[in-house]
Formats: C-alpha cells, sequence, structure tokens
C-alpha cells in the first residue's frame, strides 16, 4: 500500500512544526533567563521574528512562485509551530492578575502591532526583490 501524497506532505508540515515548537522554546528561555522586568519579551520575539518570516514566505509565494508544499511546509508546520499566540495572551492575562495592567496593555496591542508591520514588511520585501 502506498501512502497518499496529502498524507507525506501533512507529516512533514507535523514534523517541522515540531522543529518551530523546539525553536520557540529554546528562544523564549534563552531570553527570558536574562531579563528581570515583567514583560515576557522572548515571546515577542518569536511571534514578531515568526510573523517576519511568514511575511517573506507569503512574498515569495505571492512574487517569486514559492510552492505551495514548501509554503505548507515552512509558513503553516514550521511558523506554526514557532509563534505562539496562546502563550503571549496567557501572558496578558497574568500581567493583568500580577498588577501590570499598563504592561499588559502595552504588550497586547504593541506586539499586535509588531507582528503586523513584520508580516507586511515581509510581504513588501519580497515584492522588491
Amino acid at each position: 500500500m502506498t501512502s497518499s501524497p496529502t498524507l507525506g506532505l501533512a507529516l512533514v508540515v507535523a514534523l517541522a512544526g515540531g522543529a518551530g515548537t523546539v525553536l520557540r522554546a529554546l528562544l523564549i528561555h534563552h531570553l527570558g533567563v536574562r531579563r528581570s522586568d515583567p514583560l515576557p519579551i522572548g515571546t515577542m520575539v518569536v511571534n514578531a521574528s515568526g510573523s517576519l518570516l511568514l511575511g517573506v514566505l507569503t512574498g515569495l509565494s505571492l512574487y517569486h512562485g514559492l510552492g505551495p508544499h514548501t509554503l505548507a511546509v515552512a509558513g503553516v508546520g514550521l511558523c506554526g509551530g514557532y509563534t505562539t499566540w496562546s502563550t503571549a495572551s496567557w501572558e496578558t492575562i497574568h500581567l493583568l492578575h500580577t498588577g501590570h495592567r499598563t504592561e499588559a496593555v502595552v504588550y497586547t496591542l504593541g506586539g499586535l502591532a509588531v507582528c503586523l508591520g513584520a508580516a507586511a514588511a515581509g510581504i513588501g520585501l519580497m515584492a522588491l526583490v
């Protein structure tokens, strides 16, 4: 029995997602152990860099013919595993519960603005090259 191409792609996407998750955990830990302020900067860096990468991949797909399978593996798999909006949401709630209300607002709205800007920059960069 041969496996379907869709199943093979799904497995590669899943493996890329696992790799992205490990990269995220390592980066967040590395950045987190060096900071003492309440802002979870590691998650912000991960989400911003992942948004930039996803923007670049989207731009490569739109303007340079990056194939749908590669986009699925790198975009859905790697970037999907790497970025973490659920953790950012939990960290916002934690900031609120620990009395850091201003930081929670800045973290949430700033994070959204930075990540949207990073994704747009990635797409725009690929439109220029």
